[in-house]
């Protein structure tokens, strides 16, 4: 008896140190979890105390010395180093915001005098709890003065340009808990202001600096912002009584500097779309039937952070797979990016970095066992076709209207082409049918927020028209400007089924065509684009055609040698 349990434990240490030695083959590869973490971190089934399909299909795959299609790929590391930041560039715009203001003073014959004053984020709670939430500084604040730290207000002389700086006066506990309090001089060379003083100095220090027989006046931000309709806070000092304010002016002038970037913003916003194209490769080297979308969510977050230092993302990654792919604003808290990818699925990853308030927006659709079906490239290349489209077309002077619908009827052309849609395609756009697969805007300016504000300036209505209302700018390209090109080509219910009941649109839908992609999901191609005096450049630098996709999953570097791609094929075809 005692002989054959000491057989029995014999065998079960031999056979767990193969599953021990094939893990550790994997984890030396891929630079993931240590052995002891696996357990703790890889999804479990519930019902039992084993690793998930996915994790035993690694561990076969590495046993049998087969590729398989669960061999993850080794982490890539990256050839990036996050850049210093000059605080030049908020002192240019300081100074940008300074000359429109006169300007606009000038213009309806104002005297050129008061304060400019902004307030700077507020650090939160969790709720009721001391659980501080990690802070990210209010986005016009960022823009004139770049601190990243909360609690500090910042004022500008209109009429000298000289700017302040006012910082909290921290408690003593603060350096046993939170680490050193810094004095003012350590702010004013950080951030490159003329004087920095205490928040509760503000009201002294401004009065002190004012030229004027009266009450000072403070420009105070107050505007609506477009997207969100939701009204910029202004300035809430004590003491606002021995002020003139102006709630009016200051809003649509900062907005509008922040349409047009300078050459170091968009060196920022060029490094957010290096690093965060880098991580959707990444995602794509390791992406495999079997994960769960949070898993690829979490390599993009590590791939950005850990080689890009960029600790803020621009917004909530939506990591969409199968059907889910068809919800725009997928990975919100009641739909966590929490699917099981499949065999077949197509996966849709809208995600971005944010380096230094700067960020990125950026979407690849790709399937997730790394070959494209027929159906598949359908889809794909028709939302491709749109894209190329609008690149090719964007320039100074182009409306951004007329973009929208360049997509719009690129999409419906190449649907129609393989017999989805019938009928005629100007009848088509004049019902404003393209909505029904496209329901969204083209694209949106990009900055220091995603939704970079100035999409709809003074005296500009939105659209009210299907998939027109949705656009978050109408106006006119500028050089300068930085906006995302964003087709897509969706099978939503929500509109289809609408659409087929309607005795006009439903002329235009093939039924049985339809049927086949009833369960597709979507596919959504974006980049972020900066128009430049003769056209445009595209910011974004990931693998875009089918057979690029292709090969970039199957392994091959980034980006492709086409001279000798080309010449390998060439030597094939002969």
């Amino acid at each position: 008896m005692l002989q054959r349990k000491a057989t029995r434990g014999k065998v079960k240490r031999l056979r767990g140190a193969r599953i021990y030695a094939a893990i550790f083959k994997i984890k030396k590869a891929q630079n993931g979890l240590p052995f002891s973490l696996q357990s703790k971190y890889l999804p479990r089934n519930k019902t039992s105390n084993r690793l998930k399909p996915f994790s035993q299909r690694v561990v076969r795959a590495a046993l049998s010395g087969k590729s398989g299609d669960a061999k993850p790929f080794p982490m890539a590391a990256s050839a990036l180093s996050p850049p210093e930041v000059p605080m030049e560039l908020h002192a240019h715009n300081r100074d940008k915001l300074v000359r429109a203001l006169r300007d606009n003073l000038a213009a309806s014959s104002r005297p050129i005098r008061g304060f400019v004053l902004l307030q700077g984020g507020e650090e939160q709670t969790r709720y009721c709890t001391d659980h501080a939430e990690l802070f990210r500084q209010e986005s016009y604040f960022a823009y004139l003065f770049g601190v990243r730290e909360p609690g500090f207000f910042g004022a500008i002389d209109v009429a000298s340009g000289k700017s302040f700086l006012f910082v909290p006066r921290l408690p003593a506990d603060y350096a046993v808990w939170l680490g050193e309090i810094k004095p003012p001089s350590f702010f004013k060379e950080r951030y490159m202001v003329d004087l920095v003083i205490y928040v509760d100095e503000l009201v002294a220090v401004l009065h002190d600096h004012s030229d004027e027989p009266g009450k000072p006046l403070l420009f105070l931000l107050y505007g609506l912002n477009t997207d969100s309709n939701n009204f910029s806070k202004p300035a809430a000092i004590e003491e606002m009584n021995k002020f003139d304010t102006d709630l009016s002016t200051l809003h649509p002038i900062l907005t509008e500097c922040r349409v047009i970037k300078s050459k170091m913003e968009l060196d920022l916003i060029q490094y957010a779309n290096d690093v965060s194209s880098e991580a959707h490769i990444e995602v794509m080297r390791r992406i495999r039937s079997g994960m769960k979308e949070y898993q690829l969510e979490s390599i993009f977050l590590h791939h950005v952070y850990m080689y890009g230092g960029c600790r803020h993302c621009s917004y909530t990654c939506i990591c969409a797979t199968g059907e889910n792919s068809a919800v725009l604003h997928y990975g919100h808290a009641a739909a966590p990016n929490d699917r099981i990818l499949e065999e077949g699925d197509m996966a849709l990853f809208d995600m971005g970095a944010e380096y230094h308030f700067y960020g990125s927006d950026i979407t690849c659709s790709f399937p997730v066992n790394g070959k494209f079906t027929k159906d598949q490239i359908v889809i794909y290349n028709a939302v491709l076709a749109a894209h190329n489209a609008v690149l090719q077309s964007m320039r100074p002077g182009v409306c951004w209207i007329d973009m929208h619908k360049l997509a719009e009827k690129t999409i419906l052309e190449s649907l129609k082409n393989e017999g989805i849609v019938i009928g005629d395609i100007d009848k088509m756009m004049e019902r404003r049918f393209g909505a029904v697969f496209m329901p969204h805007g083209l694209g949106h300016f990009l900055g220091i927020d995603t939704h970079d504000p100035g999409g709809y300036a003074q005296g500009l209505e939105r659209p009210k028209e299907p998939g027109l209302k949705a656009l978050r700018t109408i106006r006119e390209l500028k050089e300068s400007m930085v906006i995302t090109v964003e087709p897509g080509c969706y099978f939503i219910d929500a509109l289809l089924v609408p659409a087929m009941k309607d005795e006009v649109t439903a002329k235009f839908l093939n039924k049985k065509e339809m049927e086949k992609y009833k369960k597709f999901g979507g596919v959504r191609i974006e980049s972020d684009v900066l128009v430049t005096a003769d056209g445009c450049k595209n910011l974004t630098n990931c693998p875009r055609e089918t057979w690029e996709i292709e090969a970039v999953m199957a392994g091959a570097p980034w980006p492709l040698d086409h001279a000798r791609i080309k010449s390998q094929n060439g030597s094939s075809n002969a």
